[in-house]
């Protein structure tokens, strides 16, 4: 045996990885936090993201004060602690759509096959994005109360009441973006994500309590709006802002939104490994 021989003999051999093992549940995390600054670059470079976070709190604020103000309230400064929150809950729950329409373009492009050929969390692309969106939710948050406190609304549930009211709404958005995310998991197009989504929200929304008392719906629209989640999480945020006081309905909120995560998250997680 020559000298070569011997030592490439001894030479230790490489690693062997254990494909067949998930990742770790810190491994997870970790690449959560890595979609989720990855999802922030997209963002940073697609300014128009922001768009429905950074316009649609201004202009539906104004829009819906002076149109409506009046004619409901009989004062637009009467009407804000009615509407304020319930733009917020607009606002924030139709941001959350954005998930599933950016899911399906990253399906569409081809990317999410690169991620499943790695071994990595399957939680990971749908989980980053999703705590990215945090932020977006936090702007439109905060230029929705900016507004209203121009326009002369002042919460009465003082600065722990909003601070309450924003943390709802942000679990409200994120728990109802895997909603989204199942839809963009299982659609044909980011165009066909986009379209279901308004049809579910949009009823969702306006069929509530967030811009009308519902004493004046018919009895069974009322009966609808009573138990609409949209309906308990506008109640709770008008609970926390304007009074500060904590609530049944937040209570319920919070039990609406373990639900749909519940329901959802493994939904949106079997769609997109499946998805091809």
């Amino acid at each position: 045996m020559t000298a070569v021989d011997v030592r490439e003999s001894v030479q230790p051999s490489p690693p062997v990885v254990d494909l067949s093992r998930g990742p770790s549940l810190r491994d997870s995390a970790s690449q959560t936090v890595d979609m989720a600054w990855r999802a922030l670059i997209k963002m940073r470079r697609k300014p128009e993201q922001f768009i429905d976070v950074a316009v649609m709190p201004i202009l539906f604020t104004v829009m819906f004060a002076y149109v409506f103000g009046g004619a409901i309230s009989g004062d637009v400064s009467d009407y804000l602690p009615l509407m304020i929150p319930g733009i917020l809950a607009q606002t924030v729950l139709i941001a959350s759509m954005t998930t599933g329409t950016q899911l399906r373009d990253d399906m569409d492009k081809g990317v999410t096959d690169r991620f499943r050929s790695f071994p990595m969390s399957r939680l990971a692309p749908l989980a980053g994005p999703m705590l990215a969106d945090v932020l977006r939710y936090a702007i439109a948050i905060v230029l929705t109360f900016s507004t209203g406190w121009v326009m002369g609304y002042r919460p009465d549930g003082g600065i722990f009441g909003v601070l309450g009211a924003s943390a709802l709404l942000i679990i409200a958005g994120w728990s109802l973006g895997w909603v989204f995310c199942w839809i963009g998991s299982i659609a044909r197009s980011a165009q066909s994500v986009q379209g279901l989504s308004m049809m579910i929200m949009f009823p969702l929304t306006f069929l509530s309590n967030a811009f009308v008392p519902t004493d004046t719906m018919p009895g069974w629209l009322k009966a609808f709006a009573d138990i609409n989640p949209v309906s308990f999480i506008v109640t709770a945020v008008r609970d926390l802002a304007n009074n500060g006081t904590v609530t049944g309905a937040v209570g319920w909120s919070l039990v609406a939104c373990a639900a749909l995560i519940a329901v959802f998250a493994p939904l949106a997680m079997i769609g997109y490994s499946r998805a091809r």
